[in-house]
């Protein structure tokens, strides 16, 4: 990395430090214009955040996966109880009371395990949105910024310039464009 910082960062805060370099970036002189002195640094960070996303989503649907398995566990968990259960009122049909207290506890332990279950599927997605809706407005702010640039560099006419040097970007120094076309190229009137 370019700072020589050693420190993890996740994806957001690499986003978070394109958009305080584009937003310190100096104005040229006379024009609205910025001048991004650290192109490179940028591009680096931008890099490093789209190699990390995927990272994140994965971690995601790790702990997606690791919820289920939990899932899966204690599901067989409680089926072992209830069978053991079920196995042990056949054997002992004199003492109804054991086998009460038997289905009692296998009933209980599966709907903690399914409340546990509940619970670290609401907090994963939880993760998710969150993880989804912070990388949202970080997309929106920089589709705006995009839009906000190009809509300046749209609006921004060309300086005219006079005097012996006067041929800049196909314009002589009458203003009039060489050869009978256009001074600069725009890719969107084609």
């Amino acid at each position: 990395m370019s700072d020589g910082r050693a420190e993890p960062r996740d994806t957001l805060t690499l986003l978070r430090r394109v958009m305080d370099i584009i937003g310190n970036c100096r104005t040229l002189p006379l024009s609205s214009s910025v001048k991004l002195d650290n192109k490179d640094e940028v591009l680096e960070l931008l890099g490093e955040a789209s190699a990390r996303l995927p990272e994140e989503l994965k971690a995601a649907r790790w702990m997606l996966k690791e919820r289920q398995e939990y899932l899966d566990k204690t599901q067989r968990e409680g089926d072992d109880i209830l069978e053991a259960a079920r196995i042990r009122a056949e054997r002992m049909v004199q003492r109804t009371e054991i086998v009460r207290e038997a289905q009692h506890t296998a009933r209980r332990v599966v709907e903690d395990a399914r409340d546990e279950a509940r619970r670290l599927r609401l907090e994963a997605e939880d993760y998710c949105d969150q993880k989804l809706a912070a990388f949202e407005i970080v997309l929106e702010r920089t589709i705006k910024t995009v839009h906000a640039g190009r809509d300046k560099l749209s609006a921004t006419p060309l300086p005219t310039v006079t005097g012996p040097n006067a041929i800049i970007a196909g314009v002589d120094e009458r203003g009039d464009t060489l050869a009978g076309e256009e001074s600069f190229f725009d890719q969107d009137r084609m």
